[in-house]
């Protein structure tokens, strides 16, 4: 199976595949392998190299899928072994790293949100551009790694344009893991453009200086974020 020609099999695609739908397309088939029984428990897969050359893709590709498998307990990888299948169906929450994704959810709002909102009325000139130029940088970025790496950033600016130290802290505690999910939600859920458009909205809202309307914002993009995971964890 070859997915660098089209994104369904059987589909013409005039364009090459984006290295997000690539990883997407590629986490399918995995993952309907193992549902399906054809890797069983206990099973390792394929190398990375053997894996790109199966599907036609890069390394780097399917690293992005193999990780949405861990995330969603499918798999694990064991450093110098191989990447082995656990289990056959998703898990009841995704694992990344040292919070879980049921974790982030509950938390996130009571921290993200006010955050957001102090933002609106304190944020510096400077705060301001940096938001600006990372939300610009985001809509035309095409490097999955690179576009999380702006996520977080995006978020981090905003705790930190809040002018409070503990919300500034507790997301940077977080970064890592919420990076881990924004990843999985891009490859698995397709969530990319929509974070796009709830961004500009944020950043409308901070640019305004409108409190009300930044929490309002911040509260919207994490809502459609759980709504995302359900859909995931419920399939």
């Amino acid at each position: 199976m070859n997915l660098s020609d089209s994104r369904t099999a059987g589909q013409p695609a005039p364009l090459p595949l984006a290295r997000l739908s690539a990883a997407e397309a590629v986490f399918n088939a995995i993952r309907g392998d193992i549902e399906a029984g054809q890797i069983p428990l206990g099973g390792k897969l394929s190398s990375e190299a053997a894996l790109a050359q199966q599907y036609g893709v890069s390394r780097s590709v399917i690293r992005e899928a193999l990780r949405s498998c861990t995330a969603l307990g499918l798999t694990v990888t064991k450093t110098g072994k191989g990447t082995f299948v656990v289990a056959n169906k998703v898990a009841n929450d995704l694992t990344l790293g040292q919070y879980s994704a049921r974790d982030l959810t509950e938390a996130r709002p009571h921290i993200e949100v006010p955050a957001a909102g102090l933002a609106a009325e304190r944020r510096s000139d400077e705060e301001l551009e940096t938001l600006r130029h990372i939300v610009a940088a985001m809509a035309t970025e095409t490097d999955p790694e690179s576009w999380v790496a702006l996520d977080s950033s995006f978020h981090a600016t905003i705790a930190r344009a809040s002018g409070n130290k503990v919300f500034e802290s507790v997301v940077a505690d977080i970064r890592d893991a919420q990076a881990h999910q924004s990843e999985t939600l891009n490859v698995v859920a397709d969530r990319q453009h929509a974070s796009d458009i709830e961004h500009q909205q944020i950043l409308a809202a901070i640019e305004a200086g409108s409190a009300a309307d930044a929490s309002a914002a911040m509260a919207n993009h994490l809502r459609a974020v759980g709504e995302a995971l359900d859909s995931i964890l419920n399939n």
